[in-house]
């Protein structure tokens, strides 16, 4: 199957949505390093986690544009 320009268009919005949630976060974030004792574990977690949605889209976007 095919990616097609609407689900390229979608699967990009969500790249976008995800790195600014992301970026959001971070700015968020202390200025100076933390350590995981002073770091919420699902603070962590939620960044893993929207990284690995954007690694994820871009994979699939990389494999269909392979495809042809």
């Amino acid at each position: 199957m095919e990616l097609d320009l609407d689900e390229s268009s979608l699967a990009i919005g969500r790249i976008e949505r995800a790195l600014s949630r992301i970026e959001k976060a971070l700015a968020n974030a202390p200025a100076r390093p933390s350590t995981s004792a002073t770091t919420p574990a699902t603070d962590q977690s939620a960044l893993k986690a929207e990284v690995a949605a954007v690694i994820g889209e871009l994979d699939r976007l990389i494999a269909e544009a392979d495809r042809g």
